[in-house]
């Protein structure tokens, strides 16, 4: 829903950190920090930085104003 309106929008970490790659080793598994991976769920990354006009903080804004929960 974000996208179409003009915002952008990522997806900065799909996985928790106890899930990734480079962790494997230390045997964590699913569940072991369940904020961590209800968060990585559940966040979205927005744009934010010094150049952002008041315009594109208004569609960011409406974007996610309108999103359904």
């Amino acid at each position: 829903p974000l996208t179409p309106r003009g915002s952008g929008n990522a997806v900065s970490y799909p996985r928790a950190r106890h899930q990734q790659e480079c962790v494997r080793p230390l045997g964590y598994k699913e569940g072991d920090f369940p904020a961590a991976e209800a968060a990585a769920r559940e966040s979205l990354a927005l744009p934010v930085y010094p150049e952002l006009t008041a315009d594109e903080q208004n569609v960011v804004v409406a974007a996610v104003a309108d999103f359904p929960l």
